[in-house]
């Protein structure tokens, strides 16, 4: 069975669940109707379902590949990436005043998604896009905006972000590369950047590097970095590539999954630089584009978990073994069941989480109001965490149900769990987003989270009448999590942090339970909807319970086991 890109479940997701109607309601976002967006997601669907995903297992067989210091990307790579472009795919939210389509993240979101679901290697190079085009719309001077926006939006030049340095990883503070000034407005960038993804191609005519660096007169720590764009190539006077700049691309990583996207070591050696917003502030303009990347990269997962459940599916249907308790294939096995539909049960919760993250954002940009802005600050480490381990928790399922099928690479089955496994550790480690959700998303004692949940809880009383069983186990379960969270607010930050997980998590579970009791609510009581959230509600909600004692138990058990401890 071909990947079939989930246009139909985020057109529901829009009409009766996360309230899509409200950001198409605003001034900022009056075009994107429903009409409109219906439109956008069917050819949307239809460009990854035909085009995209027929590169997925090139791009894991023929690798992109470092030759006489060009990277040589995998087969229909180039051609791919030409019809993202061609689309307008890659500027979707962008400014129309450079070229950009004006889209509500929403919108995008749901597209990445789905280009992500056909081809993650080659998504990435476009996400990576997207966040610089972001972070310079709100960062750059003038001058850097008209020069580099309309070539990136239209997709004929290409973005990364280079922050981690061998000797920094989630320490970004700790980082080397250096930034003196030219004394004509620019600067000579020298360091070295790892894990870049996409750090060059062969398809786009340029590739612009924005770098996190440190000026002479930079104090210690974060509060001391600058960012800068390196280019590829130096645009001439009128805007087109010229001469190469002093950086290079020292070797390509070898790496689990994600074949097809070239993760680059970058030296720069004096390369000519511009800076970008004001000296020493550079983690903030950084964080424009890391903030949107993270519920991409949740995004990200989500589209694995959708193409690996109908890689599952369609040989469980396949596949005769055994005496099954319907038909002759696995599918009529009752485990087989139980993992296809929590596969699906679960992909559909994620996708929800993301959705909702997705139009707190929009909103909180069209009405600048601030209940929408803390809103989708507390679901963007949520979307992000939950979304990629689901991600690998389907992949991973989905090599089960193919048996020993599954451990053979032939089948395609393990190069979903091999590509998705990185999600969880980059843009901010899964472990990071909870420690974050903890920390400073709970500063305000909790009251964005207080304000969900009790808008959430309102909800479910109006599903009631036709969902009663449902209702009164998902609220039981947000009663739980307004309970830990109660209990998670009183407390020291280590004892915070020892739980952060579980307690994401937890937020997670019952934000799953809720959006598939709305699901059931507006679909009817008989649909498959309604009989897919049952799944969840009865088989994956009652985790909650566990969850909850998890994040509640503390550190002190952690660090009476000693370090001797663990090594003996």
């Amino acid at each position: 069975m071909p990947y079939q890109a989930p246009a139909d479940d985020y057109q529901f997701l829009f009409d009766h669940v996360v309230g899509y109607d409200r950001v198409s309601g605003t001034d900022k976002f009056a075009e994107a109707t429903a009409d409109v967006t219906a439109a956008i997601l069917e050819e949307a669907a239809k460009m990854a379902s035909e085009v995209l995903a027929p590169l997925q297992r090139s791009g894991d067989l023929h690798p992109a590949k470092l030759e006489n210091g060009m990277v040589r990307t995998s087969p229909g790579y180039g051609d791919g990436y030409k019809a993202i472009a061609e689309g307008g795919w890659v500027g979707m939210a962008a400014d129309p005043e450079y070229g950009g389509m004006g889209l509500p993240q929403s919108v995008v979101n749901a597209v990445n998604e789905m280009m992500g679901g056909a081809c993650l290697s080659l998504q990435l190079n476009p996400l990576m896009t997207q966040g610089q085009i972001e972070a310079l719309e709100h960062h750059a001077s003038d001058e850097i905006k008209a020069l580099y926006l309309p070539h990136l939006i239209s997709g004929a030049w290409s973005g990364t972000m280079n922050l981690t340095e061998p000797q920094a990883g989630s320490d970004v503070g700790a980082l080397r590369t250096k930034a003196e000034p030219n004394g004509d407005g620019t600067y000579a960038i020298t360091g070295q950047k790892i894990y870049i993804s996409w750090g060059d191609n062969d398809f786009t005519e340029n590739v612009c590097h924005l770098v996190l660096a440190r000026l002479p007169d930079a104090g210690a720590g974060t509060k001391g970095i600058s960012l800068f764009m390196v280019p590829k190539l130096i645009p001439d006077e009128n805007g087109k590539p010229g001469v190469a700049n002093t950086l290079k691309v020292v070797s390509l990583e070898h790496k689990m999954g994600l074949h097809g996207s070239p993760t680059a070591v970058m030296q720069y050696d004096g390369a000519q630089g511009w800076l970008i917003g004001e000296p020493h502030k550079g983690m903030a303009a950084m964080f424009t584009m890391m903030n949107n990347a993270r519920l991409g990269v949740g995004g990200q997962g989500i589209a694995v978990a959708e193409a690996a459940y109908q890689h599952a599916l369609a040989y469980a249907m396949d596949r005769k073994q055994g005496r099954a308790h319907e038909g002759e294939t696995i599918i009529g096995h009752a485990d087989v069941r139980r993992m296809l539909a929590e596969m699906k049960a679960d992909t559909f919760a994620a996708r929800a989480i993301s959705a909702a993250c997705a139009v707190a954002i929009d909103m909180g940009n069209a009405s600048d109001d601030a209940a929408w802005k803390a809103r989708a600050a507390l679901l963007t480490p949520i979307a992000k965490a939950f979304g990629t381990d689901v991600g690998i928790d389907v992949a991973q399922q989905g090599i089960q149900v193919h048996g020993g099928m599954g451990f053979i690479e032939e089948t395609g089955a393990a190069q979903y769990l091999r590509d998705v496994r990185v999600t969880a550790i980059y843009e901010g480690t899964n472990g990071i987003q909870a420690m974050d959700l903890v920390a400073r998303k709970m500063m305000d004692g909790g009251e964005a989270a207080y304000a969900l949940i009790d808008e959430i809880e309102e909800s479910v009383e109006g599903c009631k009448a036709d969902q009663p069983e449902l209702s009164a186990k998902v609220f039981t379960a947000l009663e739980t999590l307004r309970e830990t969270t109660e209990w998670l607010v009183s407390q020291d930050m280590n004892d915070r942090f020892a739980g952060s997980v579980a307690y994401l998590r937890l937020f997670a579970r019952c934000l799953g339970g809720y959006y598939h009791l709305c699901a059931a609510h507006r679909a009817g009581p008989e649909s498959p909807r309604a009989r897919l959230a049952r799944v969840y509600v009865q088989r994956l909600l009652p985790e909650h319970v566990g969850l909850a004692e998890h994040a509640r138990a503390g550190a002190d058990d952690l660090y009476d086991l000693s370090v001797e401890d663990l090594v003996a």
